[in-house]
Formats: C-alpha cells, structure tokens, sequence
C-alpha cells in the first residue's frame, strides 16, 4: 500500500500517519526505492486499534499502549490491555457508586427529621464518616464546596457541621469518587441548594455512565487489532518456562 492507500482505509490524512509513524503508534513503514513509505494490512489495523484506544482511554494512553505492546512480550501486553479494561470497569463501579449515593441523599432530603444540635458533627468526627483526610474537608471549604459554621472556642475558632453542611460534603465527596472535577461538583451543589434535589447531578452520572459504555465497547473493538499486533495470527502460542518436576527423578 502506498500513503493514499493507508488513507482511504484508515481515514486519516496523510499528515496524520506520518506523525502516528513517528511517534510510535504504528510500525515505521519500509521504504521503496524511490524513497516512498509503503505500508501494510498491520499498519491499518494499528491506525484503526488507535482510533478506537484513543476514545476509549484518551489519545496519550492510547499512543502508549500501542508502542509498548507491540515490544513487550506477550504475557505483559496480554496484562496490560486486561488493565486498560480494568480501569474502565473501576470507573464504571464509582460512577455506580457515587450514584446511589446521591439517590439516598436525595431520599434523607424528603425524609429527615428536623435537624437538631446534636446532628452536627465536628471536622474530625465528619472525616472519619466520610473516609477522607480532614485536609479534604478544609479544602473543599476552601473552594466553597462545603461551609461549615464557625464557633468560638477557647483557643479560637472550629468547624461545626450542621446537617446541611454533612449532607454537601457527602454529595462532594460521592462525585469526587465518580471522577467528578471542582467546577462539577460546584454546579451539582449548586442545583441541590437552590432546588432542593440532586435529579440533575444524578442524570449527569447517567450520562457519564453511557459515555463510559460507549468508551467500553470501543476497547472491545480495539480487542481484535490489538490480538493481531500481539500475536499475529500467523505466529506460534509464546513458550512459557518448564517447571520443575514435583517428582525429582530417580537415583541411577
């Protein structure tokens, strides 16, 4: 195949295989006499692998991924492509998690009793709850994610939080475990203030969890291409190391 071959069946531009063949992603293409690349099958199944990676877990892992599973042996490219499933599937299980956290969240909102002084808790006490480091709880004050109230004490001023502020600062800390930035999470808190429910935070997660379907199907596509970089189908199963006998052999 020529370059304008390797375009049409891949749908990149010229330009664009060029700077995948350089960095890595494909293999570097052997050179005719006259100084043109000419390419092979293997090098658009490598474009195509690429198109579906890079969606799937972003394009710097994608590129990385195809350098290195072409070189590793075969057992470690096999682990490290289990891995990239792996990381979607952690993804998928928080974004479920923070989601029915805010559900149950937003059942409490309908549901509690008044609040009283003794539901207030303090920022070692609200930490411990939570599983975070009080450096998180400080923080997200600080970006006005949550706000606790301040009393007086002897030795100054502490955190108190009310039921209102636990509450901020389990929804925040939900999202932040979905993969949720500062800025969303802000919007999120935002909607729960002034509307009183999380239904728009909740349909974010549901979003985000077909989005992440979407990016699960494609590493499936990628399955098949990256299997052939791996072992082409022309090769021969990789040789593992023989084991020792359990019986050692008899004294002669």
């Amino acid at each position: 195949m020529n370059t304008a071959d390797v375009v049409a069946a891949s749908g990149y531009s010229a330009q664009q295989v060029r700077d995948l063949e350089a960095l890595g992603v494909i293999p570097a293409a052997e050179r005719r006499a006259n100084g043109y690349r000419r390419f092979t099958d293997a090098h658009v199944h490598a474009l195509r692998a690429y198109r579906d990676l890079a969606l799937a877990v972003g394009p710097v892992e994608a590129r990385r991924a195809l350098r290195e599973v072409r070189h590793l042996p075969e057992v470690e490219a096999v682990a490290l492509v289990g891995s990239l499933h792996a990381r979607l599937g952690r993804e998928r299980a928080q974004a479920l998690v923070a989601r029915e956290a805010l559900l149950a969240i937003g059942e409490e909102k309908r549901t509690d009793a008044p609040a009283v002084d003794a539901d207030a808790m303090t920022i070692g006490e609200l930490a411990q709850a939570l599983g975070v480091n009080a450096s998180a709880l400080r923080f997200w004050e600080q970006v006005g994610l949550v706000r606790p109230q301040r009393i007086a004490t002897r030795a100054g001023t502490a955190r108190r939080y009310d039921v209102t502020a636990v509450r901020e600062a389990r929804i925040t800390a939900a999202l932040r475990a979905g993969g949720y930035r500062v800025p969303e999470v802000r919007a999120a808190l935002t909607a729960v203030r002034e509307l009183g429910d999380v239904s728009s935070s909740v349909e974010a997660l549901d979003a985000r969890l077909l989005a992440l379907a979407a990016r699960s199907l494609a590493l499936l596509r990628a399955g098949a291409a990256l299997a052939e970089i791996i072992r082409p189908a022309s090769a021969p199963p990789a040789s593992h190391p023989s084991r020792p006998s359990p019986h050692p052999p008899p004294a002669g």
